[in-house]
């Protein structure tokens, strides 16, 4: 809906898109300490405000009669949201019987792919009505959710949390692993989608429709990433991921016809939610002080390493395209094994069996 934006607003393109930069960089940055707070406040008050702000932010973006005051909505939104995720899975972790935890995030990452997916359909479909309507329309949902609250369980966490339980060595490594593993991964959609103008001549339509093949893929398989994580453990699932998301980026790069390419990467899905559903699971597995902080840390860097892959790769690509696909899956093959942790997730009981 950018192009609706800049017409609203009297601003060009360029300017309409630090519209996507003043939600990002408020929620990124909040988002290495939100999971902390938030457990020092309560995880169900703090979720509860975050959805009510977020709806406030959202009718404020609605109504706003400048562009400086929708940007600032717009920063708003990515303030609230930042209080969202980390607290919403903490609760689900501490609801879930730990043998089935994978399971359990496995359908949470179905459900985040349903939305990912879904969410550029729907938004352009209202823009083609009016672009309000998908602001008034998260307003709504975001209501609902404040409503709803979060699952039944151990909500607040004994003693203090403190930022520093959470700034732990192995949970940045957890960080690093799917910042590069599912950040670098998805990360690349805007590559391929030059690669699929330049060497195809695809239209944006047509190549919107080769993109979403991930999303959908991810939406399928998540469920059954996470039995499977349940039954090899977290380490095994996020390898076996990095190795499938190696093939998909040399395959993308290589593929010779629109079908091929479509194909190859409709099984970044599946890579993509074996490490995101792994990573996860080995973050939040029993036994982590402040669960909260540690994942909020680890969804900080996620979303950090998505964000640099603009940045680092647009260059290769134009010097050479198929480096551009060839470097980062490098990266996945040889960087995430070694970030990983060994012995399954930080923090879990000396009684439990660690992972191989």
């Amino acid at each position: 809906m950018l192009p609706e934006l800049g017409t609203s607003y009297a601003v060009g393109s360029g300017d309409a898109a630090v519209s996507v930069t003043a939600y990002t960089l408020p929620f990124a940055a909040l988002m290495l300490g939100s999971g902390t707070w938030g457990a020092r406040w309560g995880r169900r008050r703090t979720v509860v405000v975050a959805y009510l702000v977020y709806a406030v932010a959202s009718v404020a973006c609605l109504l706003a009669p400048s562009w400086e005051l929708f940007l600032a909505g717009r920063a708003l939104q990515g303030a609230a949201n930042a209080f969202t995720t980390p607290l919403v899975m903490a609760a689900l972790a501490a609801a879930t019987d730990p043998d089935r935890l994978g399971r359990a995030l496995g359908w949470f990452g179905s459900l985040q792919s349903a939305g990912q997916t879904s969410a550029p359909l729907i938004g352009g479909l209202a823009a083609e009505l009016d672009w309000r309507l998908a602001f008034g329309g998260v307003a709504v949902v975001a209501v609902a959710l404040a409503v709803l609250g979060i699952p039944d369980g151990r909500t607040a966490e004994p003693g203090r949390p403190t930022l520093r339980a959470a700034l732990r060595p192995e949970v940045l490594r957890i960080g690093i692993a799917v910042a590069i593993g599912w950040g670098w991964m998805a990360g690349l959609a805007f590559l391929l989608a030059l690669r699929l103008e330049d060497a195809f001549g695809l239209d944006a339509g047509a190549r919107g429709l080769v993109l979403t093949g991930i999303g959908v893929a991810g939406l399928v398989f998540a469920p059954l990433v996470g039995r499977g994580v349940d039954r090899i453990g977290a380490r095994r699932t996020i390898l076996l991921g990095a190795a499938l998301g190696t093939l998909v980026l040399v395959g993308v790069g290589l593929a010779p016809t629109v079908w091929a390419v479509a194909a190859i990467w409709a099984l970044g899905g599946p890579a993509t939610q074996m490490v995101l559903v792994g990573t996860n699971t080995m973050v939040l597995g029993a036994g982590r002080a402040n669960a909260g902080g540690a994942t909020s840390v680890v969804q900080a860097v996620r979303f950090g390493g998505s964000s640099v892959a603009p940045v680092v790769f647009t260059p290769i690509y134009h010097a050479d395209p198929l480096a551009a696909f060839l470097a980062p899956a490098a990266a996945l093959a040889v960087l995430v094994p070694l970030a990983v942790p060994r012995g399954g997730a930080p923090g879990r009981p000396a009684g439990r069996v660690p992972e191989a």
